[in-house]
């Protein structure tokens, strides 16, 4: 048996090695607005990859003795991890992938807190400025490769699927990779690491070495879906505004998998963007896919998206069920065309900078029982508008399901309620009860509560 470790000291590598002392100091501050308690919840959530949940209150109440510290000495930085989760290591050695990715957590706190979000450098209340923002998050982590045609394709869906869905999205990612497309994800389980393991054995039969399994998140989702042993490249953004906002700027394409709440905040998310009339003639390939056994699944988001948003919204997404070749085919295909756009509009390769994202959808959402209850959920204003306000409701249900801060609120006032026209309310309602009924809300769905009301009126 492995001795019990209580207490580890590791020195990061690279330009973290040489952290200033009051980078270090931010790092370790446990008062209100001080940076130790997210690092502290992202550290754990690293070292706690591969552990079945997606609580991230859970995880803290689990290892309440766990404490990290950084340090500098007079030959660097030391983190000192103490009472760390014990599968993190073996034979008293940290696993090598989960040292990068703590190293990670370390890098994108601080850049992003001293860079960006303090910095005075970028005009956070400006669409450009947080956009310019997003890119230079993104480069300090490494994930622009400018010499590089397009093949970039985001892979979305649920971390809490069955089995069958896992091969058939591993089973994608092996025909992506066969074609020598890149994976980027969630970053978390289910349907966000079956396409990079699928990914592993294509690029291993091509013999393609620059394999790029991309993880995106942020602080609030690292803590219940932590980063799969397979990311070779973590990013860390401030909020899901701009985590989900890298992804569209990154990727080239995206294939949606079935999953619950937080796929659907994606997929409205994606909407609202592409909806906007200045995006029209961008191409961004989406494809929603997965086994046979969810045809009714897919049947169902697309009732929901043309009964709240129009087929205008439903036109912009391809449904092809139970054919991963095919997708993988015509994703390969539709690159070409990305190529081509960006190439005749000299847009970079590496992010798309042309399309247009209001302001609205940039702007971090705090879910809360006030914010909730004001969305405003009728048709009266335009579908793309209506489609960003749609995401904010679910992204309130996302956080009630498995973020910590979401869990205490729902714990000490109740369900958050949402309330708008009555057909669109029925039709989320009618929506939110098939993930239940599939299990599709949360991994430990045998003692699913909803954290969220539907007021009809």
């Amino acid at each position: 048996m492995n001795p019990e470790i209580e207490k580890v000291i590791i020195r990061p590598e690279g330009s973290l090695g040489i952290l200033s002392y009051q980078e270090a100091s931010l790092l370790c501050d446990v008062s209100s607005g001080g940076l130790n308690d997210v690092l502290r919840q992202c550290a754990l959530a690293v070292l706690s990859t591969g552990a079945r949940g997606d609580s991230g209150l859970h995880l803290l109440e689990e290892h309440a003795d766990f404490e990290i510290e950084v340090a500098i000495k007079g030959r660097g930085v030391q983190i000192i991890l103490q009472n760390p989760p014990q599968h993190a290591f073996v034979d008293g050695e940290m696993i090598v992938g989960i040292k990068y990715h703590l190293y990670a957590v370390l890098r994108d706190l601080v850049y992003a807190r001293n860079e960006i979000l303090e910095s005075g450098q970028y005009n956070l209340e400006h669409s450009h400025g947080i956009t310019n923002a997003i890119f230079h998050i993104a480069r300090n982590a490494g994930l622009m490769h400018p010499n590089t045609l397009p093949n970039v394709v985001v892979c979305w869906g649920g971390h809490s699927i069955p089995l069958n869905e896992y091969h058939y999205a591993k089973h994608l990612g092996y025909e992506l990779g066969l074609r020598r497309l890149d994976v980027c994800t969630g970053c978390g389980p289910g349907a966000m690491k079956g396409p990079m393991k699928g990914a592993v054995l294509g690029h291993g039969k091509q013999r393609y070495k620059q394999g790029r399994y991309i993880g995106v998140t942020e602080p609030g989702i690292i803590a219940a879906e932590a980063p799969n042993a397979i990311v070779n490249e973590l990013c860390i953004f401030p909020d899901i505004e701009k985590r989900l906002e890298a992804f569209i700027r990154i990727g080239h394409g995206i294939i949606v998998f079935p999953g619950g709440p937080g796929t659907m905040e994606e997929i409205l998310y994606l909407l609202a963007v592409l909806l906007h009339p200045e995006n029209a003639n961008i191409p961004v390939p989406v494809i929603l896919t997965g086994p046979e056994s969810c045809r009714e699944y897919f049947e169902n988001v697309i009732h929901f998206i043309e009964t709240t948003l129009g087929e205008q919204a439903s036109s912009k997404l391809t449904v092809i069920v139970n054919e991963p070749a095919r997708v993988a085919s015509e994703m390969k295909q539709a690159m070409a065309d990305v190529r081509s756009d960006r190439r005749e509009s000299s847009d970079a390769y590496y992010y798309n900078w042309r399309l247009k994202i209001e302001l609205d959808l940039q702007t971090p959402f705090t879910p809360n029982h006030e914010t909730m209850a004001n969305l405003n959920l009728h048709k009266n204003q335009p579908i793309q508008e209506l489609a960003g306000q749609l995401r904010k409701a679910f992204s309130g249900i996302v956080a009630g399901n498995v973020k910590a801060e979401g869990i205490r609120q729902i714990n000490e006032h109740g369900p958050f309620e949402l309330q708008g026209d009555p057909q669109i309310m029925h039709s989320m309602d009618a929506l939110l009860q098939s993930f239940v009924k599939q299990n599709r809300m949360k991994i430990d769905t045998s003692t699913y509560n909803p954290c969220y009301k539907i007021i009809h009126t």
